[in-house]
């Protein structure tokens, strides 16, 4: 897997999508396209949100967590990780946290917000037929008992094949794999692409920071591990910190700062750099 430079990062990157969405009136009008529904007004929880519920549990970041006017919760997130049952039960763990998040120590169960969990998928889900895939509780003997607990988890997919959803969505999802923008959301969103890959703080937020970086060095690992020896995970462990720090380099990232993230010395770096011929 190479690690993408930040010039290359589109509207299908979650750095980006996750940026551009913190454009209130965009968010909003994305949020009313996915869900074919009206929203008067929306609240940022908090923009990154890291949710812990204790020392002991493993904490969640939700880069777009957001309130409309009636109190629902709506996090969102571009997804190009094609490991469907890492994402599936990540819904659940995503769900559990909420709920414990949200219900503070006293109160009753029905002050529980309803919640949605949208991910936006850049390949086939699940019969790979349709773009949208919405799930609830429903009673397994008697299909048209729902459960009504106020928790949805929502699967969009750009390859769906079927006519199963508004033109509007449609063309949304278009825009994400790639077509032109063809209305004036599209535009809009476009126009905050663009505005974000010129903002040079995130471009240095993305090189030391993004998920790219960290879910490509927890790979390194797994294919290490999967060798079953110490030295394989070695290997794996290498060959991802030599591609951050490659990376890095190519963003004009100082030594320094490379050093300091990475736990390389300077000349480990200074050889990785000579390597590749960027120093």
């Amino acid at each position: 897997m190479r690690i993408k430079s930040f010039d290359e990062l589109t509207i299908q990157d979650n750095f980006i999508f996750q940026k551009v969405m913190l454009k209130k009136s965009i968010c909003k009008a994305v949020l009313e396209r996915l869900l074919d529904i009206s929203i008067k007004d929306i609240v940022y929880i908090q923009e990154e949100k890291t949710l812990d519920v204790s020392l002991e549990t493993k904490s969640i970041r939700l880069d777009v967590y957001v309130n409309d006017d009636s109190g629902t919760v709506f996090n969102i997130e571009m997804q190009t990780s094609k490991d469907m049952e890492e994402l599936v039960k990540r819904t659940r763990f995503y769900q559990s946290i909420l709920d414990m998040y949200h219900l503070q120590k006293g109160q009753k169960y029905m002050t529980l917000n309803d919640s949605y969990i949208i991910f936006i998928c850049t390949f086939p889900v699940f019969t790979g037929n349709r773009h949208k895939y919405t799930f609830k509780n429903v009673c397994m003997e008697e299909h048209d008992i729902l459960l009504n607990d106020g928790a949805t988890k929502l699967f969009l997919s750009t390859k769906g094949k079927m006519d199963d959803i508004s033109k509007p969505l449609q063309r949304f999802l278009d825009y994400v794999d790639g077509h032109a923008a063809s209305d004036e959301l599209l535009r809009e969103i476009e126009s905050a692409v663009d505005e974000a890959k010129h903002c040079e703080t995130w471009r240095e937020e993305y090189s030391m920071l993004s998920m790219d970086h960290y879910t490509y060095w927890k790979e390194g690992v797994a294919e290490g591990r999967a060798e079953g020896l110490v030295e394989g995970e070695n290997l794996g462990k290498a060959k991802a910190k030599t591609e951050v720090v490659v990376q890095m380099l190519r963003e004009n990232i100082s030594m320094q700062m490379i050093a300091k993230i990475t736990n390389l010395t300077l000349k480990e770096i200074n050889e990785i750099g000579k390597a590749h011929g960027l120093i």
